[in-house]
Order: structure tokens, then sequence, then C-alpha cells
């Protein structure tokens, strides 16, 4: 059987008008298999589609697939900038914070759901359904991923927001990303929860009990309002501050959620 491989996708994105990469981890046996679930898997404010080997989330994912613990799946790493996952600009720009730190601006969510997902849809061999398309992120990754699924339904049926940066009222820092507080509405993961009607959703909520952002109270408040929506919601505090060390000791845990039977129900 074929051992797991890690390949480049490079799009010429039209939203962004610029190139755009991504990783993508192929199982073992994909070459042998019909279909697999794939995982989208996104960075924080200073990554890039390099978390899929910062985290070493290959050679975990190989690990429980070895040992049977999870189901194959594609793990998809896109890059998208320091930008929220949002529609902030119509066109790409780089505009700087109050610390000097570079803020992309331009049509990134459009560049997710329209141009990531059908090419990796086109180039593997993916279950092209919102069953078999999961999301999961950490810090501004896992708020991209919260408010992707809550705003798509009809594309994932799984997410994970790990130490998620829910803003319970949006910093100075990252009031560059929206043109006004209603567009800052519109993407916050807690006010679509309160208002979306799709309950079909496994979510997967974590942040450390030191994190400096203090993200536990954002995932606390939402995973309040899931579960009384009926939605299939857990939240876990662990040990830990907002970093890569934190993420790194949990990725065991994120791949058996992804990876776990009570995700493959609805196929």
């Amino acid at each position: 059987m074929d051992k797991s491989r890690i390949e480049k996708v490079v799009i010429q994105s039209k939203s962004l008008n610029k190139e755009m990469n991504s990783l993508v981890y192929l199982p073992c046996g994909y070459d042998e298999g019909e279909s697999f679930s794939t995982l989208y898997f996104l960075h924080g404010r200073s990554g890039d589609e390099n978390i899929l080997t910062g985290i070493d989330m290959h050679i975990v994912a190989d690990k429980l697939i070895e040992a049977k613990e999870i189901a194959p799946m594609i793990i998809v790493c896109p890059n998208i900038d320091n930008s929220r996952g949002v529609n902030s600009s119509p066109d790409y720009k780089e505009v700087k914070d109050p610390f000097g730190r570079i803020i992309n601006l331009g049509l990134y969510e459009d560049y997710l759901i329209k141009e990531v997902v059908p090419e990796i849809d086109k180039q593997f061999k993916t279950i092209q359904n919102r069953n078999g398309r999961y999301i999961g992120g950490v810090s501004a990754g896992g708020y991209t991923a919260l408010h992707q699924v809550f705003r798509h339904p009809d594309m994932f049926s799984t997410v994970g927001g790990h130490m998620p940066a829910i803003e319970l009222q949006l910093e100075e820092e990252d009031k560059a990303y929206f043109q006004n507080y209603g567009d800052w509405e519109k993407y916050d993961p807690i006010k679509i929860a309160r208002e979306m009607e799709c309950t079909d959703f496994n979510v997967y909520l974590d942040a450390g009990n030191q994190d400096e952002g203090g993200f536990y109270q954002g995932c606390s408040i939402l995973n309040k309002i899931l579960k009384e929506k009926g939605i299939e919601s857990q939240n876990h505090i662990f040990e830990g501050h907002h970093s890569v060390e934190y993420i790194k000791s949990n990725t065991e845990k994120y791949l058996r959620f992804y990876g776990s039977p009570h995700v493959h129900l609805h196929e």
C-alpha cells in the first residue's frame, strides 16, 4: 500500500488577484481508495499553509490512521494570509494594524468557498458533499472555520474552533478587517449561531486555561447557544496558553474528533 504524502496546490486566485498556496495531505491508501472525507484546516494570524507540518499534523494523522483509530482523510491547509477569512475589500490590499503588523484585505471568503474547495474537489478524490467535508482552525483560523461553517451550512458538516479568536467586543487592532461594525457582526460566530436555522453540525471548541486572549469565554458562550439549539457541540478547556505548543499538544484530540465515527453518521 502506498505511503501518505504531501502535495502543494497553487491557485491563481481570481478573488484575490494573486497566487495562493495550499498543502494537501493524502493518507496512506489514497491511490487505492475511491473517495475520502476532507478536512480543511486553517492557520492563525501569523501562519500559512505550512501549519500542516509545523504542528506535525501529518505525522499524527499517519499514526492514528495506521492504528485504525480514525478513518483515512485528506487534510488541506490553505494559506489565508492574515485575513480572518472575511470579504473585507473588493480589491486585494495590505494595511497595517496599530502594532505595525500586516493585515490582508480582500475577498477571502469567496476565495475559500468558491476557489479552494472546488479546486480540491477537482484535483483529488474527495467526498463531494457537506457530510464528507470538515473545517477547523487555530486562533484566527478557528474564528474563520466557525463563521465559514455557520454561513455555508451546505458546504460543511463538522467544525473545530481551536483556541478560536472569538472576540466579545471587537478589538481596536482588528477594526481594519471590517469596514463598519455591521460587517463584524455578519462574521461573528456568536451572532450567526444565535440566528442560524441549520442545526445539523458537529462542533468542537477548545481553548487553554491560560489563553492570553481569554478565548475560552467566547467558546463557553457559543457552546451554550449551540446546545440550546440542539446542535452536537462539545467545549473543552485544556491546560495551556495561546501558543503553538498548546495546539501541538492537542492535535491528536482534534484528529480523533474529525475522524471519529459520529462524524460519519450522516453519510
